[in-house]
């Protein structure tokens, strides 16, 4: 599968907007015994949240946030070492399964954020991208890594973790983790949101090629 690729714009940033509800904000607020949240001004939530959460010891607010993102998919002992251990350091970027990559890094943006910089500051990248190609309505995670990383340059963290999977040599399942999210614009154009750690925007080699995208196939 050949795909003319342009890549638009790499953004880099340290919030995503849309991940937080108004709703979050209030259930947050009540595990921090602030129980009257629904009552608040919705512009009102996010300072009510972070004031309430400076009212915790940092450890102690981090397990309170990630048990309520993650309590269905971590055990509690797993939940208080990622609390513990994102006070030092990047666990959106080093935490070993990179599926939870996405909710880490909003929930240590939150925590970030409320701290004033208390805990590590991680970032996100935002990329504008225009594809040429017959079969858009096939348009996966796995095809916009796999497009994405031929234009980077072979320090990149993609091309050293993910040589095999990136020529199709192995299977590619990471590929729905590296993305976080996609969606399609018009005129061939994509904004898709991943981690500054695994695309950088000073890596990028090359903003107009042609990726060759091989897929991986099971031998008998």
């Amino acid at each position: 599968m050949k795909i003319d690729v342009k890549i638009i714009h790499i953004k880099t940033v340290n919030e995503l907007n849309h991940y937080w509800t108004n709703e979050d904000f209030i259930q947050l607020l009540d595990r921090m015994n602030i129980s009257d949240a629904a009552s608040f001004k919705p512009e009102e939530l996010r300072e009510m949240l972070y004031m309430a959460i400076t009212d915790f010891e940092p450890a102690e607010a981090a397990e309170i946030v990630l048990t309520y993102k993650l309590e269905d998919k971590l055990t509690a002992g797993q939940i208080q070492n990622i609390a513990h251990d994102m006070q030092e350091e990047k666990v959106a970027e080093q935490y070993a399964d990179p599926s939870f990559h996405y909710d880490l890094f909003n929930i240590n943006q939150l925590l970030y954020k409320a701290y004033k910089g208390k805990f590590p500051n991680t970032e996100a990248s935002v990329i504008q991208m225009e594809l040429a190609t017959s079969d858009a309505e096939d348009i996966n995670t796995e095809i916009l890594t796999k497009a994405l990383s031929q234009g980077l340059s072979e320090r990149s963290i993609i091309q050293r973790l993910y040589e095999d999977q990136v020529m199709g040599r192995a299977d590619f399942g990471d590929a729905a983790k590296i993305i976080w999210n996609f969606t399609a614009k018009d005129h061939n154009t994509y904004e898709i949101i991943t981690s500054k750690y695994w695309i950088d925007k000073d890596d990028l080699e090359m903003s107009e090629y042609e990726a060759n995208i091989q897929f991986f196939e099971e031998k008998d």
